[in-house]
């Protein structure tokens, strides 16, 4: 070894050189250096005053003797010999891992005498390379490649390979499988002037892997003896997730270990009914350990229960967070016969009292909590836990304040003895939007278990019942308003038919000079802004008549915006987000304008100071229905258009009256109260729904969800059996026209009297021979009379006795070809649909002018 360790200090630069590099160099620069010295003295020695040479010669006296001595104490080097660092080279001789220092190209720089022990190397001639060395064994020869690979990229790295043979079978260390550990450097030049070296060290790890063997097995002993323990066991981290179950426990509950991962179950997904509550309630203190008994049911993976009884112990953090938690589990089969014992029968108890699906407590005369179930625990949660429990926590806790004396009432009746104790409806403490039902029973017979139990306590939460009472009273009393106001519009309707019609006659009479003119325009103005306010009161009762057809949303609110823009004035920004590839709608398109319209308006009165309006629409699928929580929303496709403002809000005491008709919060004179039932009436009569999402100080939105309109593929029918409605075209749209008689015969139905004579007298100016009939039962006697020489009936819809609807199919019986038009205050669809599916008719809305019914007659008599 010293032969090797001899020929490693002569080819290592880095451990030891027999010169540094550069000295060669130092000294021909000095030779050249005094030479040029000399020679300048001969060729200028007759040209320097002997002053000048003396004291040149003497300043290079001193120099040489300042050398010259500095060089006797050692303080300078002439020529500096090489002193190997010791402390490094013994550091490396002795290191008990094999070293070798390779140079690029593979050769042998430097190899330590523990290299040479274990691979059996005794001189520089027997020193082998690493890929000869490992050149028969596979896994060992892939191992170098890739750790040279790796040197080659500048990579650190090591490999672990078994020999069927140790390297030196001298060591005597036997002669079976050996494991090695090679590691892998690259040893960088420090004078930067020649080739970075490799640095290979190679340890026997035999031994070592015997260790780890043997605690693996010690391990996986031990982890046997918890898998098949008589008892489950499981383990859970922080936020309840399981990390570890055994054998045992995963055989009762049907789950397959060789699929389970830690974190993929929760303690949640392994208790049944409202266990969880009990396990969440066992809670340590800070920096502590706590273990309760648990009696309850486990969920099984066929979804069947499991009784058993839990030994359940938790940890926490020293700032009081939860900590991980440690079960076992005991089971309790229940293969018990008559003769059960006491803990049995109390285990089925525990079990029972702990699933009921109502929250149970017995509490003492005054008024303490003594023990719960846990849906109790589960539902008052954030009032009450385990621990207030046990330091004698009052029941009053769980009850709202302003309900706490019909509590404290009715414990005092329970600590007398008193049957039939009125239930207590009570709100959640801090939370108003939560109710409960709570029933307290007296305790009469007292138990030697529990000597101070006065009472039992049922409580059930109400939340959902209350919402859908208050829903039901809400539709209840939306619908009753929309009838009152729907027949308030039909009978006012007829007032204003009669305005109309009768203004208009006297306006054929008059001249725009006569003094009464002006006056009969001002009365048919106020007339026609009348009719707008019942067409109001009309669409909140959803019977407007409405011409519905299939709307682009982005479309209409495009076309929308510039008019919006206007209306808010210049403090008011509109921003509008459009939703992507959105679906079709039907509705009608006029009164949809009215609807955005009125909702900014209102977004613009509710932002005095200014602000943005935000018209926002998207897709809105069944399956994303659920999360919006309207309970009166049904799972289907929508497509949602938002309304929102960053005004002052709506408070939550008015936010269920805001559809109400009449119902304004601005003041005298600024508004009907009719604006908002309009839209409602709108939306609701297009299959869609609205709702209202507001906080006080920061906005209001309404959110509009319209059904998704899905064309149907036609259906070829028979021209003869198609139903054909003709209604009144707006007067705009057409050519100017006759609207003369022509002696036409036309038989006017209407129980309206004013309305009947208004309608007659303006039919007769036109030239029409006009009969009239005040019920359709007059109608049919009429017909019978002249012999159905009639050209055209038009007939009120509500009438007594007989209905404009009934009329027709009587009508029809014998006249099949008579025309007929159908005036009414109430939307066409109202009464169409329990018409025949081939039944003709025209139809006019109330109120009417002369024009507008004159128009009707005529357009149907053409047709």
């Amino acid at each position: 070894m010293s032969k090797i360790r001899q020929e490693v200090e002569y080819h290592a630069p880095l451990v030891e050189r027999s010169s540094r590099p550069g000295v060669i160099l130092r000294i021909v620069l000095l030779a050249i250096v005094l030479t040029a010295s000399a020679g300048a003295f001969i060729v200028f020695k007759n040209q320097l005053d002997n002053e000048i040479v003396l004291g040149i010669l003497g300043v290079l006296a001193m120099v040489g003797i300042f050398f010259f001595v500095s060089a006797m104490i050692g303080f300078i080097e002439i020529m500096p010999q090489s002193r190997p660092d010791e402390l490094a080279r013994t550091f490396v001789d002795t290191q008990p891992d094999g070293t070798l220092v390779t140079d690029r190209k593979g050769r042998i720089v430097y190899a330590n005498a523990a290299y040479g022990a274990l691979t059996g190397a005794t001189s520089e001639s027997d020193a082998q390379t690493l890929e000869t060395l490992f050149s028969r064994d596979r896994e060992a020869s892939e191992s170098v490649y890739r750790l040279m690979n790796g040197l080659h990229e500048g990579q650190e790295g090591a490999e672990e390979f078994r020999l069927l043979k140790p390297l030196n079978p001298g060591t005597g260390v036997g002669s079976g499988a050996r494991w090695y550990r090679l590691k892998a450097r690259v040893l960088p030049n420090r004078e930067g002037g020649g080739p970075s070296l490799y640095v290979w060290q190679i340890a026997d790890i035999t031994s070592e892997r015997d260790d780890q063997e043997r605690f693996f097995k010690e391990l996986q002993n031990a982890i046997d003896y918890l898998d098949h323990a008589p008892a489950g066991f499981f383990s859970a981290g922080r936020k309840g997730e399981i990390v570890y179950l055994n054998a045992t426990l995963a055989d009762w509950l049907g789950i397959d270990l060789t699929k389970f991962h830690p974190g993929t179950l929760s303690v949640g997904d392994l208790v049944a009914g409202e266990g969880l509550a009990l396990v969440q309630s066992v809670q340590a203190e800070p920096g502590a350990m706590r273990t309760k008994v648990l009696d309850l049911d486990l969920r099984k993976s066929n979804g069947q229960s499991l009784p058993v009884r839990l030994v359940h112990r938790v940890s926490a953090t020293r700032d009081g967070a939860p900590g991980e938690s440690r079960t076992i589990v005991l089971a309790r089969d229940g293969a018990d016969d008559g003769d059960a014992s006491a803990s049995n029968a109390m285990m089925r108890f525990t079990r029972f009292f702990n699933n009921t699906p109502m929250a149970i407590a017995s509490v003492d005369g005054a008024g303490r909590i003594l023990s719960t179930n846990a849906p109790f625990l589960k539902l008052f949660s954030g009032v009450v836990s385990r621990d207030d429990i046990e330091r004698g926590a009052r029941l009053e806790a769980i009850v709202h304040e302003s309900d706490r004396p019909r509590l404290v009432a009715a414990l005092d009746a329970a600590r007398d003895r008193q049957g039939d104790i009125p239930p207590i409806d009570s709100r959640y403490p801090g939370d108003e939007g939560r109710h409960f039902r709570f029933y307290v029973n007296a305790v009469i017979d007292q138990n030697d278990q529990a000597p101070e139990e006065a009472a039992i306590v049922y409580a059930v939460e109400i939340t959902e019942q209350k919402a859908l009472e208050t829903q039901m009273a809400q539709t209840q009393k939306m619908n009753a308003v929309g009838t009152l106001a729907g027949g308030i519009a039909h009978d006012f309707n007829n007032v204003l038919t009669a305005i109309l019609l009768s203004s208009d006659h006297l306006l054929l009479s008059a001249r725009p000079s006569d003094p009464s003119f002006a006056d009969l325009m001002e009365i048919k103005r106020n007339a026609n802004r009348a009719a707008v306010l019942v067409r109001q009161l009309l669409a909140f009762s959803r019977k407007q008549t409405m011409r519905p057809s299939v709307l682009q949303m982005t479309d209409v609110i495009g076309d929308l915006r510039m008019l919006v823009d206007r209306m808010t004035g210049t403090k008011v920004k509109i921003e509008v987000d459009y939703g992507r590839d959105l679906w079709p709608v039907r509705s009608d398109l006029g009164q949809f304008e009215q609807v955005l319209i009125n909702l900014a308006v209102n977004a613009r009165d509710a932002m005095p100071d200014g602000g943005t309006i935000t018209f926002r629409t998207r897709n809105v699928t069944a399956s994303e229905v659920a999360a919006f929580n309207y309970r009166e929303l049904p799972p289907a496709d929508y497509v949602e258009i938002d309304v929102v403002d960053q005004g002052t809000g709506i408070p939550a005491e008015i936010r269920d009256k805001i559809f109400e008709p009449f119902f304004t919060t601005k003041e005298v004179g600024k508004g009907t109260g009719l604006g908002l039932s309009m839209v409602y009436g709108i939306v609701k009569q297009s299959g869609g729904y609205i709702f209202a999402d507001s906080e006080m100080g920061k906005g209001t939105t309404f959110r509009i969800f319209m059904p998704r309109h899905i064309e149907e593929a036609p259906v070829a029918a028979p021209v003869e059996n198609a139903a054909q409605n003709v209604s009144a075209p707006a007067p705009a749209a057409k050519e100017p026209r006759d609207l003369t008689g022509d002696s036409a015969v036309v038989l006017l139905v209407e129980d309206e009297e004013a309305v009947r004579r208004g309608g007659k007298r303006m039919l007769e100016t036109r030239g029409y021979t006009v009969y009239e009939a005040g019920s359709g039962v007059e109608a049919l006697d009429i017909m019978e009379e002249l012999d159905g020489a009639v050209d055209i009936v038009v007939s009120d819809v509500v009438m007594p006795e007989m209905d404009g609807p009934s009329l027709l199919r009587e009508l029809r019986k014998k006249y099949p070809d008579l025309k007929f038009i159908f005036v009414s205050g109430y939307a066409e669809d109202a009464f169409a649909r329990n018409l025949p599916a081939d039944a003709k008719f025209g139809f006019l809305p109330k109120p009417f002018s002369l024009k507008q019914l004159a128009e009707a007659v005529r357009e149907m008599l053409d047709g």
